[in-house]
């Protein structure tokens, strides 16, 4: 059976002076986060972003995949740190995000430096997210491995 996850928005007023807040509707827990056009384009000030939640989700299902893919080689990690940072910048006439840039580091006994980078790499490829984004935004990671 799919999973359908819901958000709700409500706006108001025009696009560079409105503003408006974002809802998990599935979950609910987050409500009436605030948003804007300016949180997007200049300084967060406060609110948050499509781009910001959109890095949330791919930092969180990237960790999962990377997580699932070393348990399958027998080696599953201690801790995996993820960071996703999306950038929105303007192309020709229209905003666009073109990039989403992973860095994780991970505590993984077992494993060693270029099985991580690897396993990391399938990861980048292949969660849920990354497969929604490629061929429209440049997906790159880096990959650290720490002593355990």
């Amino acid at each position: 059976m799919p999973a359908v996850r819901r958000a709700e928005v409500t706006w108001h007023g025009d696009l560079l002076s409105g503003s408006g807040t974002v809802t998990a509707g599935s979950s609910q827990l987050f409500s009436q986060l605030p948003v804007s056009w300016a949180s997007r384009t200049e300084q967060p000030g406060g609110r948050t972003s499509p781009e910001e939640l959109l890095a949330a989700a791919h930092a969180s299902c990237f960790a999962m995949a990377l997580s699932a893919g070393l348990g399958r080689a027998g080696t599953p990690p201690e801790q995996l740190d993820v960071s996703a940072a999306v950038t929105f910048e303007r192309v020709g006439e229209s905003w666009t995000v073109t990039t989403s840039e992973l860095a994780v580091r991970g505590r993984v006994p077992g494993a060693d430096a270029e099985a991580f980078k690897r396993a990391a790499e399938a990861a980048k490829d292949n969660c849920p997210i990354s497969r929604a984004l490629k061929g429209n935004v440049e997906l790159r990671v880096d990959a650290t491995l720490v002593g355990s």
